[in-house]
């Protein structure tokens, strides 16, 4: 039974990366100024306080920085910290795998989820 998803809060600060996500793109915030990507979608860059941020796509690959698996719940999951190719490491779901087999360090790929009459999330699998 797959597990329902509740839709995003999408904010203006968001709304970009959801319209890409809604189009199967994954794209992360990324600073002009300094040069570097982060996570969460923000306006202000939170290394350089720079507003020169643009959305930039990104390759959707990461590896495992750490996980849990809710197991006493009705329907299990996986959630994790993930640390993108392009740097930031974000929050989210670990799904289409068996939760036994997982590993810190373990090579991801990003894959949308359905939510309840809203926007797609990023999850990810592993590769």
């Amino acid at each position: 039974m797959a597990r329902k998803l509740t839709p995003p809060v999408v904010t203006a600060e968001s709304k970009a990366f959801f319209e890409a996500a809604r189009s199967g793109r994954f794209v992360i915030p990324f600073c002009t100024a300094c040069g570097k990507a982060h996570w969460y979608p923000r306006a202000i860059c939170p290394f350089c306080a720079s507003d020169a941020v643009e959305w930039r796509p990104a390759s959707g690959n990461g590896t495992i920085y750490t996980f849990s698996v809710m197991r006493r719940v009705k329907e299990p999951y996986a959630i994790a910290h993930v640390t993108l190719a392009e740097g930031p490491t974000m929050l989210t779901n670990l799904v289409d795998c068996d939760f036994d087999t997982l590993r810190i360090g373990q090579a991801v790929a990003v894959v949308f989820q359905e939510t309840e009459g809203g926007a797609p999330v990023p999850m990810f699998k592993p590769v």
